[in-house]
């Protein structure tokens, strides 16, 4: 068996398995999936850490395509917008 070395074709995937590859963030995506989404709020309650470092963990998730934001009045809901990432994690998690 050959391997393919053109690693240029595996730079995205390398990325969105870096910006998965934190255990907060993990639980995040993990949460937006089984919930079918939610807000910070909720998401602050579940994982007891401050709404900053759930913001940033959300900034990141969001900045890679992983996750995308809907406004609903005041408050924000997101949901994992990625199939291979919805994949991914229930084939790791489940």
């Amino acid at each position: 068996m050959d391997m393919d070395t053109n690693y240029s074709k595996y730079t995205e995937t390398a990325e969105l398995l870096k910006v998965l590859a934190h255990p907060v963030r993990l639980c995040i995506v993990n949460g937006l999936i089984e919930n079918g989404g939610c807000n910070v709020s909720h998401m602050q309650e579940c994982l007891n850490i401050p709404q900053s470092t759930v913001s940033q963990h959300l900034q990141k998730l969001k900045s890679a395509g992983v996750i995308e934001g809907k406004r609903n009045g005041l408050e924000m809901n997101y949901k994992v917008c990625d199939e291979r990432v919805i994949a991914f994690i229930k084939n790791m998690l489940d």
